[in-house]
């Protein structure tokens, strides 16, 4: 991209913002959606730390000045996870977890794989699959969330099926990234359907880094 268009896709997207915001604009609002933009270009140029860092601020300063639509934002992911759940017809005695702020640290000691359905505002999961112990012959795991980091590291005798979307963020699928906005991921690893194990993950976030790799 030159950088007459990467400063005109710039100005495209605040005005954006601008106008979707305008009625309670102030100069919180401004620098708030001014970083958030930042952020985006930030994370498309491969610079994740730094554009974290901008969407983290500029998410506060949102935060701090929309509280109503920092809560609608809240309110409509929770209700996507909840249309998600009724879709998929889990069964019922499967995990069920809604937290504002959750870490689920599945790569450091061996651990369960059952279904389950997890919702967080904030949320950060680590899952190594090499060091799960499986439940069922298909397991089903639901991710959901506002903003979320997700690092899943898949082993070879695991059929897995990945449907994933991120509103903003990054994919990374075995070293092939892509990032920026309204991303979306379908992929199974070669061989599901003769895999003795399945596990399907269903992970969404409107801000989002999905991290996978071979161990």
């Amino acid at each position: 991209m030159s950088k007459r268009s990467h400063w005109l896709a710039v100005i495209i997207v605040i005005v954006g913002f601008l106008m979707l915001f305008n009625r309670n604009m102030n100069l919180l609002t401004a620098a708030a959606l001014i970083l958030l933009t930042v952020g985006m270009l930030q994370i498309r140029k491969g610079e994740t730390r730094k554009g974290y860092r901008y969407l983290g601020i500029g998410a506060a300063l949102l935060l701090l000045d929309n509280l109503m639509i920092v809560f609608l934002i809240v309110l409509a992911s929770l209700a996507y996870f909840y249309s998600k759940n009724k879709k998929i017809h889990l069964h019922d005695d499967v995990m069920k977890k809604q937290n504002f702020m959750a870490r689920y640290y599945w790569d450091q000691s061996s651990w369960r794989l059952r279904s389950m359905s997890l919702w967080h505002a904030i949320g950060e999961v680590n899952a190594d699959l090499s060091l799960s112990i499986p439940e069922e012959k298909q397991t089903i795991v639901l991710l959901q969330g506002v903003m979320g980091n997700v690092h899943l590291i898949l082993p070879e005798d695991y059929g897995v099926e990945i449907e994933a979307s991120v509103l903003f963020g990054r994919i990374n699928l075995l070293g092939e990234q892509d990032s920026g906005m309204m991303n979306q991921l379908i992929w199974r690893t070669p061989g599901y359907e003769s895999s003795e194990h399945k596990v399907k993950f269903v992970i969404s976030y409107i801000v989002g880094d999905l991290n996978i790799h071979n161990p």
